[in-house]
């Protein structure tokens, strides 16, 4: 298990980490999730010690860290860029921290070359041990820098944007099949990436951070369900935030610039309504009867075809301007061909399912 207490780190008076405090427990993938310069790689660097704390400790199994060099943890580490030795062959490269002795263990020739086939089948390489690095794709390269960091048996697998430098359909392939692999190995794993998609299909936990410090951690499901505050849902993507208050004499019914809203069971406590953007359960032309409950009626500023979906925007009109809102509204039989102009008035009906108070 790894226990961060208080972990704080300052450049020169300017804090990169603030108390940070975490629990990782053993076999999990939790993921570092972030903007730049939100401290997630200062959090990865202090836990591999790279970087010196100045107060707090990194506890593994209860054990201080701060006095162990980073050569004795016996932690592997995985950056965007594979850093393969080019002069070396796939096997090699897999073999090397083995002939190192990392973490003072020594490997026997025959143990070595059993190692290397173990892992080259565990990332479905068997066979190539003997290429060259530049024979093979970026994927292929991917799967080595992986093999390579578990081949030691690591206490602890720290993974900085691994897939940061794949192409979009490579990425979404590898991603899946990154996390089996490291769960099959049973491997505990401090993952880093500013990438949402990357960190739901990796990641047994999220960890986002904003400024040096923990805005909210918790399961996949459960940060993209009820973001904690407004930073984690504009982070993840979300752009329809609007101004909320709780009806007093109906503690259901939430009044907000663009209408009156009823969510799903009793609405947590919070200030702005959130909205995604696949809320639309009907669309219509808009009529004399003005917006009803969960409903939104607004200018069309764009109708643009996305192939599964259309994407919307809208305009609504409020006391302190227009509120601009996004939706997609999925493809259906019942949808018209000709999109509407632009400056048409429409209604949308919200499915509660959709909405969440932060």
């Amino acid at each position: 298990m790894l226990q961060l207490i208080d972990v704080t780190k300052h450049y020169n008076g300017t804090p990169a980490l603030i108390s940070v405090n975490l629990t990782v427990a053993e076999g999990e993938i939790v993921c570092l999730l972030g903007p730049s310069g939100c401290g997630k790689t200062t959090l990865l660097r202090a836990v591999a010690g790279l970087e010196q704390p100045n107060a707090g400790q990194v506890l593994l199994h209860g054990e201080d860290l701060a006095q162990v060099p980073v050569h004795r943890r016996n932690f592997g580490l995985m950056f965007q860029e594979f850093a393969l030795f080019p002069h070396r062959s796939v096997g090699e490269n897999i073999a090397f921290g083995l002939r190192m002795g990392v973490a003072g263990k020594q490997w026997t020739p025959a143990a070595i070359a059993q190692r290397v086939e173990q892992m080259l089948a565990l990332v479905d390489l068997a066979g190539y041990g003997g290429r060259s690095v530049f024979a093979l794709s970026g994927g292929e390269r991917q799967r080595v820098a992986l093999a390579r960091s578990l081949a030691p048996h690591p206490r602890l697998l720290m993974l900085d944007e691994p897939l940061g430098s794949l192409d979009r359909a490579l990425r979404e392939e590898l991603m899946v099949e990154l996390r089996t692999i490291l769960k099959q190995v049973g491997v505990t794993a401090l993952y880093v990436t500013h990438d949402q998609e990357e960190a739901y299909a990796v990641a047994d936990r999220l960890v986002v951070m904003n400024r040096g410090r923990l805005e909210q951690v918790g399961t996949p499901q459960a940060v993209y369900g009820h973001p904690a505050n407004e930073f984690v849902a504009r982070f993840l993507g979300f752009q329809n935030l609007v101004p909320a208050t709780v009806d007093p004499a109906q503690p259901g019914l939430l009044h907000t610039p663009v209408g009156q809203f009823v969510l799903e069971g009793e609405p947590a406590q919070g200030q702005t309504l959130l909205i995604r953007p696949q809320a639309v359960r009907a669309f219509r032309a808009v009529n004399d009867d003005g917006p009803a409950v969960n409903q939104i009626v607004g200018r069309l500023e764009s109708f643009l075809f996305r192939g599964s979906h259309y994407r919307i925007e809208l305009a609504v009109e409020g006391a302190n301007g227009d509120q601009h809102l996004v939706f997609e509204l999925p493809m259906a039989p019942n949808r018209p061909s000709t999109p509407p102009a632009p400056g048409s008035w429409v209604t949308l009906t919200l499915d509660p399912a959709y909405l969440a108070l932060i």
